[in-house]
Order: structure tokens, then C-alpha cells, then sequence
């Protein structure tokens, strides 16, 4: 009999980013967990966001019954090509040696060797289990929406960070307005022991206190934690269309008359559809910025606007981002 391979495996197929969307949240492989890999997908191209790479990985030689359901999940895709690879953290390895980004008055290092940067506010956000390292163009456009909100003399005291990924925005926000109320959540409870680990790397304080940012695991805005702190004067969301579109009602409930709401994880093509959406429920666009194809939005909330109950939303659904975090 054969020793067993426990090398590490990588299987990779193209598709489009609407079947990221699709099968991000799906559970394909059903019971069969002692062969089912881990799916994760990333831009195949910086330039072209609709071509995307499936990456499976399994423990050991995937068999290949299990390659021939990994190329059924993309309909029309070529045979998947299979590699022995060492093991390794793989959404880290995806992020790692990424040099720092500058964003404003905001430095982001992914690395502890990787030098500060003088006179710019300092974060340390190694390339780890989630997302939001601030490469994207979506976080680094929340960033920069960040600082121009403070550079026009915007003050705000009670924050909340939905999707937060590894915790950066809520950061950059406290950074900012740093006797703020600040709450950051991600559906992932993954994400939210990344955040707790990123906040004692940077010297940050996790509690309920001004100053300190509290933690929840959730669904879009569905948490007591987050209804009890509402109403909010800043919401952040980097996440994607769907989800956008369908919490703009919860936004616009948990938000304050006048408050802000900063919108990212959207293409250029799909501004009209999350504005429309936000329009309805009460909210109007205050400022718009583009990196690329990746638009950032600042909303705020029209006064009068009658309270709308949040919208309760389960786990299901396009939910994860690749690349840049998760709602």
C-alpha cells in the first residue's frame, strides 16, 4: 500500500467574476468534507475585473472525481490544472511581500520590516485568514474618502465598520475622530478574530468606550450590539453590490438625519443600481471618487427621512469579497 500524500494541492480554473459571486457563499461539495477543498477567488488581471481564477486546495492529491466537480461548478470551462505546492496560509501568501500603500494621511504596511512613513499615520496589517490588507482599490479608496471627510471638517462620534475585514477602516476612522463610539463587523467570524489580533498589533483598544472598538460577528447590520448603538453618524460598508443594495434600508434605519454613509466594493457599472437603491431609502450622494473601475461613495441621510426597520439578513447570499474583505 502507498504512503498517503499529505503534500498540498492547488487546482485552478478561470471564470468570471459573477461565478465568484455565485459560488462564494455556496457549499458545492455537501458532506463530503474529507475531500472537499477550500475555495477561494481571486482578479486574474488588475485591469480586467470580470476575469477570475477558481483556486482549490486541497490536503493531499485531489481525486479525480473531485476535479471533474470542481469544472462542473464553471459551465463551458477547460479541464482545471492541478499542482503539488508547499504548504502554506493561502490567503496570506496571495497578500504577502506586497510593499506599503500610502492613502492620504494613512501608511499601510503588510509587513513589520517594511519602514514607517513620517508624518503619515501608521497601520500594521500583516497578510493573514481575511481580507482588507489595503491593496485593493476599494479600501484604499475608503481611505482616501476617510481623509477628505476630515480634511473638510467633518466631525463624527459614533462609527460603525460593516464587512471590516481585518479591522483597517474602523482604524483609519478612529485614527481620525479618535473620541469617537466605533463598532466593527463582519459576517465571518474569522475576520473578527483577525481584527481583534490587527487592534493589538496596532496599539488599539478593544471595548465599548470612546476611543476603543467593540466586535461583532454579523450579517449585515443584524446584531443587538449594532441596533443598540444606533443611531450612527458615519456608517463604512467595502462589500459588494448585492449586499449594498440590499441593506440600504438597514443603513439608512441605523444612520442618524444627516449622517454619513461611506459605500465601496462596487464597479463603476454598478453605481446606478446601489444609488437607486440608497435613493430609496432616503438617502442622497454627497461625494464620488473612482480608482480604476472601483467607485467610492459618500451618502448621506436626507433629514426627515421617516425610520425604516433594519432589514434582517441571513448568511446566505453574495457575502465575501475576494481580495478586499467581506460584509
Amino acid at each position: 500500500m502507498s504512503e498517503q500524500d499529505d503534500s498540498a494541492w492547488i487546482v485552478t480554473l478561470p471564470c468570471t467574476r459573477a461565478d465568484a459571486e455565485r459560488l462564494t457563499d455556496a457549499d458545492p461539495f455537501g458532506e463530503d468534507e474529507g475531500v472537499a477543498p477550500v475555495l477561494t477567488f481571486v482578479e486574474e488581471t488588475e485591469d480586467d475585473p470580470e476575469s477570475w481564477l477558481l483556486q482549490a486546495y486541497f490536503d493531499g492529491k485531489p481525486p479525480r472525481a473531485m476535479l471533474a466537480r470542481i469544472r462542473a461548478l464553471i459551465p463551458g470551462a477547460p479541464a482545471p490544472k492541478a499542482e503539488k505546492v508547499e504548504t502554506q496560509d493561502w490567503v496570506a501568501m496571495s497578500q504577502d511581500g506586497m510593499p506599503p500603500i500610502s492613502a492620504g494621511r494613512f501608511h499601510v504596511r503588510n509587513s513589520a520590516a517594511d519602514p514607517r512613513a513620517d508624518g503619515q499615520i501608521d497601520f500594521l496589517i500583516p497578510a493573514s485568514r481575511a481580507f482588507g490588507t489595503g491593496q485593493h482599490e476599494t479600501t484604499h479608496g475608503c481611505l482616501l474618502m476617510l481623509d477628505s471627510l476630515r480634511a473638510a471638517g467633518h466631525r463624527f462620534g459614533n462609527i460603525a465598520d460593516i464587512g471590516t475585514g481585518t479591522g483597517l477602516l474602523a482604524f483609519a476612522a478612529l485614527a481620525l475622530w479618535p473620541r469617537a463610539h466605533a463598532i466593527a463587523s463582519d459576517i465571518d467570524p474569522e475576520a473578527v478574530v483577525v481584527t481583534r489580533d490587527n487592534i493589538a498589533l496596532n496599539g488599539l483598544s478593544e471595548g465599548n468606550r470612546p476611543g476603543e472598538i467593540a466586535l461583532a460577528a454579523a450579517a449585515g447590520t443584524d446584531h443587538p450590539a449594532i441596533n443598540a448603538r444606533a443611531p450612527y453618524d458615519l456608517i463604512i460598508a467595502n462589500i459588494l453590490a448585492g449586499p449594498l443594495i440590499a441593506l440600504a434600508p438597514a443603513f439608512a434605519a441605523h444612520l442618524e438625519e444627516g449622517g454619513s454613509l461611506i459605500l465601496a466594493g462596487l464597479l463603476d457599472e454598478q453605481a446606478d443600481a446601489v444609488l437607486a437603491a440608497c435613493r430609496r431609502a432616503g438617502l442622497r450622494l454627497a461625494g464620488r471618487t473612482v480608482r480604476g473601475r472601483w467607485p467610492t461613495l459618500h451618502l448621506r441621510k436626507r433629514r426627515r427621512s421617516g425610520y425604516r426597520r433594519a432589514e434582517r439578513l441571513t448568511a446566505g447570499g453574495d457575502s465575501e469579497t475576494p481580495g478586499f474583505g467581506s460584509w
